[in-house]
């Protein structure tokens, strides 16, 4: 009966709530710094990154809590909003809202709920591709030796000659290994190539560009979001002490408009300056 309560009163939403929206914090800060490599890193570490994230068995574990996190705190806060809603059905005589509160806050459902729209449409172009689509590969060619292009027969345990072999397509087996479809021969070792996928993704000239404007849009939508949210989870985990609350507040604006702006500069550097 208690755990029930905690679930459908409204402190126990805003727990909740404050909750998953840190975890999706961490989880934003991770995934910036995996990002910016399009940026300040080769297209081999990209890839590399992009192999370690969707193989890495304690990474897959955090990926699903990611998700669960991200629907919990999207139900968790229509169902805030519904509950508030019915807690005021009708309204004020006078309404002076700004006053009171940011116009972030007054808006948070509106706010997640084109952030969902966002997250949504960044799946399917990018971690859908990732893990379900065929895409180019990132090869590293083998060689013996004498320094000479090869593939590799792992029944037999011998180099052969590449020229002798009929390629057509690659065939990846244990995530990062090139064979010859339907044989034992290993052409080459590598990885997906995420980054390629990426960078012409965004220098299209006509849907990248129209999606690097949406991205960043996206990014100014998640720093209002953030703006309040942040300071809100401290305060409604019972972290609303006057020694901490301005430092809280700075740590809260910080993050809240670095970590999007962050964000926003890739696609732009990939559509306009790669």
């Amino acid at each position: 009966m208690a755990k029930s309560a905690l679930l459908k009163s409204s402190i126990g939403k805003k727990y909740w709530m404050a909750l998953t929206g840190l975890f999706l914090c961490v989880f934003l800060i991770g995934h910036l710094v995996g990002n910016l490599q399009l940026i300040f890193g080769t297209d081999l570490q990209f890839n590399q990154y992009a192999y370690f994230m969707t193989t890495n068995p304690a990474i897959k574990v955090l990926s699903y809590v990611t998700y669960i996190s991200i629907l919990f705190h999207a139900i968790d806060g229509i169902l805030l909003t519904i509950q508030n809603k019915k807690a005021r059905p009708v309204g004020y005589a006078k309404n002076n809202a700004a006053a009171n509160s940011t116009w972030a806050s007054r808006n948070m459902a509106v706010l997640g709920t084109l952030l969902l729209v966002f997250i949504a449409t960044h799946m399917v172009n990018f971690w859908a591709k990732m893990h379900f689509a065929e895409m180019p590969l990132q090869t590293q060619t083998l060689t013996n030796p004498m320094g000479q292009s090869v593939v590799y027969n792992t029944t037999t345990g011998s180099f052969v000659d590449a020229a002798q072999v009929q390629m057509g397509q690659l065939e990846l087996k244990n995530g990062k290994e090139f064979y010859i479809p339907g044989s034992d021969i290993k052409f080459a070792e590598g990885y997906k190539d995420l980054y390629k996928i990426t960078v012409d993704f965004f220098k299209d000239p006509t849907y990248g560009l129209v999606f690097t404007l949406f991205y960043v849009l996206s990014m100014v939508v998640l720093a209002f979001h953030l703006s309040h949210g942040f300071r809100s989870a401290f305060q409604s985990l019972g972290a609303n002490n006057p020694k901490y609350n301005g430092l809280i507040n700075v740590i809260g604006l910080g993050f809240a408009y670095i970590v999007p702006a962050l964000f926003a500069i890739i696609p732009l550097y990939l559509h306009f300056v790669k």
